[in-house]
């Protein structure tokens, strides 16, 4: 399932791509026939919080994005959901975002228009939900676990349902502390709090294991038995690996001195895919983690074996040696020799 920097990146190519446009929308799969009540509208720009995404449609580009006669999309991609994109040069980053898919255009054919852009002459695949289609390229959504359209206090319905989103702007601290709070009320483990959308929007598996090991954190520690300083430092740590994240598309959470040290992971059937796998000058997949999809294998700093136990219906993995830590005071995470706050360092040599 894409995690929230994955959605975000979404978003940002959905404004580049489409924003401020009149579009052509249609359901080829025909499981959205809503679809129809789109087609010739404005597609204003694109919304991201936590895993979801927002589409707002308005009948003209001048319209406020909250007024009453907006609709918006509302997408969640689930485990096998995914956007894939076509057009111009430069009309997309990626081909593709969320589960892996095909690339567009295995059946071809001239459309009514009589455009000469091969894009516009891609048929859709019969499993299609959503396409849209602008000036420059088009964009169709499969197999997403949620796909409709609400009006205003729909989608406020959804917002209230999720906690703070890490990568939405936060100048007051107000979602660092809903995510304190909520977390230091809690009985239940650091763990399955940090996969509740309800405590932190956007968090997947991936950040849920490397959060906790760059804390040193034991996953089953209750969350009331956490001090305010150590959910203060998670917090900002969050923020820059996701921010990290929404920019380049990769989760890296390891420093660079410690990539190369059992520089492996245990592979699914299908792999964890990154964006830019193929390009060599990305961190490797199998240098990018320090516990996640590493069980059985040596911890990078103390060469103890990484464990794994099932945790919110989740596989959730630990090193039991580093994150041994159970107590309310936050100083140790200060002190610990390799305690990685503050800086994630980028593939550039920069900060994230």
């Amino acid at each position: 399932m894409p995690e929230g920097h994955t959605v975000h990146r979404l978003a940002a190519a959905f404004e580049r791509a489409f924003g401020g446009q009149q579009v052509r929308t249609s359901s080829p799969q025909g499981r959205f026939s809503e679809a129809a009540q789109l087609d010739g509208r404005v597609l204003l720009g694109a919304e991201a919080v936590g895993k979801h995404l927002f589409l707002p449609f308005a009948p003209s580009a001048d319209v406020d994005r909250e007024a009453p006669v907006v609709r918006h999309v509302h997408i969640h991609l689930g485990l096998y959901g995914s956007w894939t994109f076509a057009g111009d040069p430069g009309f997309a980053d990626a081909h593709a975002i969320g589960a892996p898919r095909l690339r567009m255009g295995e059946q071809e054919e001239e459309l009514d228009d009589g455009g000469t852009a091969e894009w516009r002459r891609i048929v859709p695949r019969p499993t299609v939900r959503l396409r849209i289609a602008g000036a420059c390229g088009l964009a169709d959504l499969t197999g997403p676990t949620a796909c409709e359209i609400l009006d205003a206090d729909g989608r406020q319905t959804v917002l209230d349902r999720l906690g703070p989103d890490p990568l939405r702007p936060d100048p007051d601290g107000r979602g660092r502390r809903r995510f304190v709070e909520a977390v230091r009320r809690s009985r239940t483990s650091i763990g399955a709090l940090l996969m509740n959308q309800k405590i932190v929007a956007g968090i997947g598996n991936i950040y849920r294991a490397e959060l906790l090991f760059r804390a040193r954190l034991d996953p089953f520690v209750p969350g009331r038995d956490l001090s305010t300083g150590l959910l203060d430092q998670m917090w900002e740590d969050l923020v820059a690996l996701m921010t990290y994240g929404a920019r380049t598309g990769r989760i890296v959470t390891t420093q660079p001195g410690h990539r190369e040290i059992e520089a492996r992971i245990i592979e699914r059937s299908r792999g964890t895919r990154q964006n830019g796998d193929e390009d060599p000058d990305v961190v490797p997949r199998e240098e990018s983690f320090y516990v996640y999809h590493r069980q059985t294998l040596p911890c990078r700093l103390c060469g103890t074996a990484v464990r794994s136990a099932d945790l919110s219906a989740r596989t959730v993995f630990w090193c039991p040696r580093c994150q041994s830590a159970r107590s309310r005071r936050a100083s140790w995470t200060r002190e610990h020799p390799a305690a990685p706050w503050a800086l994630v360092p980028d593939v550039d040599g920069e900060a994230a």
